[in-house]
């Protein structure tokens, strides 16, 4: 029988939305003058480890959270200086767009914002700080790996994985068993398709009034570029080339401080073309003059891709369930309408965190906090998106020009408040056609100066998992990529994974699907793309997957 540890809450992951929950939590039983046990368990080696984010924030929820940030050393250094938006026409052209133009919610500067360009996982490292000095308990290198319920079906808390198990499914020499965490109440706050809260969502059908759940892929660079090009706070985003016909998505240059820049792409995961690589769309758009003017004659520092959830307010799951929430990314709060999603997973958690605490002290405990809800639709995160919510379907139903006119006038003529509601129903799995009905790209070599191979790619997302333990990626029938996913679809697995780890091998024997599980940078897009989804994405040993720096 497993060890157990009992704590009032426990929250399950250590990003933006977990850590401001922690905070809260511990803030309003300090201001009670009262005891709480809380307990937050990070699959990453360290806090910051696993996020990746681009990231231009707006600071909205920060500045409830911890008021006196600025003092306390919050790692907001950079504030937006310049705002800039571009129409990518071809590999060459390029159209830049007035401020005018653009919907406002992609303002970056000007109208009263407070947003700063900052690597998201260095605003973790310092939240979990302040997590601490509060008196939560933070373990980093403990993975979430099983939802535990009560007799009733409410849930009990979590399971960490057992450590040292062998890829023969056996106990290893340093075998360590899981440990059980019970709450009152558990948060699940694991970002973008979280896989326990894929779980939660399916057991307690919490999207049975939402729409299709939208994701996009997004990938990402970390470069020192020449001081004499840096421009600390220009925020450069764009969208059109090189993506083309109904493949949607833009990318995003930043500059942050120390003749550092990010630049990174983010692709749609409603895409048609099963030949399209995410991954080669990006190395060929670094090459556009727009970005390559700022990259030219810099040093590639780190890389790293996850998917994000992009459905918005349409997609939001009933976050409730008896025994706990689903908060941040693991909901899917972000505004894509802003690019932005920091800010929304933040403010989720501190509302989870109020409910939960007027929950503790009216002495109940794994009940469902029907009180979140209230909260939620009360505060200005439910306003934000509400407003937002015809963004995506937009994009995705008339593309970026037209879907780009249509959230002018919602945004900028009728403030969110359209008398319509746009729907996108059909999940991103089921979008690809087959191989054979669309034109294959060929993708250009890379150079080794402004574009690179995913091998030397991954090398430099400090990717490390246990090579002797089971595959944390599981195929629910090994032969459908074979049988099925080959000839239909070419065996798309190959071509939208941006770290290697899928391969179709040819043998003595033919073609053999091939899974190279210990490339894996975490970013789910192979549980959310596959046509089949016979993909299903689980931890691997805590500890394991990507060490991003200042990402």
């Amino acid at each position: 029988m497993r060890e157990s540890m009992e704590f009032d809450v426990v929250i399950v992951g250590a990003g933006p939305a977990g850590l401001s929950a922690a905070c809260r939590l511990m803030q309003q039983a300090q201001e009670a003058e009262q005891e709480l046990t809380v307990c937050v368990v990070e699959k990453g080696s360290e806090v910051g480890a696993h996020i990746l984010s681009g990231a231009v924030i707006e600071s909205r929820a920060l500045d409830e959270l911890f008021p006196d940030w600025k003092a306390m050393g919050a790692p907001l250094n950079t504030p937006v200086t310049a705002d800039e938006l571009y129409l990518l026409k071809s590999e060459a052209g390029a159209k830049r767009l007035p401020n005018a133009l653009i919907p406002k919610t992609m303002h970056n500067t000007g109208h009263g914002l407070n947003n700063y360009v900052v690597s998201l996982g260095n605003l973790c490292r310092w939240l979990a700080e302040q997590a601490e000095a509060l008196g939560v308990e933070v373990f980093p290198g403990f993975a979430a790996a099983e939802v535990l319920y009560n007799d009733d079906g409410s849930v009990k808390g979590i399971a960490t994985g057992d450590m040292g198990i062998t890829a023969a499914g056996e106990q290893g020499p340093n075998y360590t068993e899981g440990m059980e965490l019970h709450a009152k109440y558990t948060l699940f706050a694991e970002g973008c398709r979280g896989h326990l809260g894929k779980q939660l969502i399916e057991r307690f059908q919490l999207d049975t009034q939402a729409d299709a759940q939208h994701y996009g892929i997004g990938i990402k660079e970390l470069w020192d570029i020449d001081p004499a090009k840096h421009k600390p706070g220009l925020v450069v985003h764009g969208s059109g080339w090189p993506l083309e016909g109904d493949t949607t998505g833009g990318f995003f240059l930043y500059h942050l401080e120390n003749h550092q820049a990010v630049v990174g792409l983010i692709v749609d995961l409603n895409y048609t073309n099963p030949w399209l690589s995410p991954f080669d769309e990006f190395q060929r758009l670094k090459h556009h003059p727009v970005l390559a003017q700022h990259l030219e004659g810099g040093t590639r520092v780190s890389y790293g891709a996850r998917a994000i959830a992009k459905g918005g307010f349409n997609a939001l799951p009933k976050m409730a369930f008896p025994g706990g929430l689903l908060i941040g990314c693991d909901a899917g709060t972000l505004n894509f309408s802003k690019i932005k999603g920091t800010h929304t997973a933040m403010k989720s958690g501190m509302l989870a965190a109020e409910a939960v605490f007027e929950a503790i002290g009216a002495e109940q405990a794994n009940s469902e906090l029907t009180n979140f809800a209230d909260k939620f639709e009360q505060s200005w995160v439910y306003d934000e998106l509400f407003r937002s919510r015809n963004f995506g379907p937009a994009m995705h139903k008339f593309g970026p020009i037209l879907g780009g006119a249509f959230n002018f006038i919602d945004q900028n003529l009728f403030n969110g408040k359209l008398p319509l509601t746009l729907h996108d129903d059909k999940p991103d799995y089921a979008q690809l056609k087959p191989a054979d009905q669309c034109p294959k790209i060929e993708y250009p070599k890379p150079d080794g100066k402004l574009s690179f191979d995913k091998l030397s790619s991954v090398f430099l997302s400090n990717t490390n998992h246990e090579e002797d333990q089971p595959s944390h990626l599981q195929l629910k029938d090994a032969s459908i990529p074979i049988a099925q996913n080959l000839p239909r679809f070419a065996e798309p697995a190959q071509r939208y994974c941006p770290a290697g780890v899928y391969e179709v091998v040819e043998d003595e024997n033919g073609p053999r699907f091939q899974i190279n599980a210990q490339n894996c940078v975490h970013c789910k897009t192979c549980d959310i793309k596959d046509p089949a989804q016979n993909i299903t994405w689980v931890v691997p040993e805590g500890g394991g997957g990507p060490n991003y720096p200042n990402m």
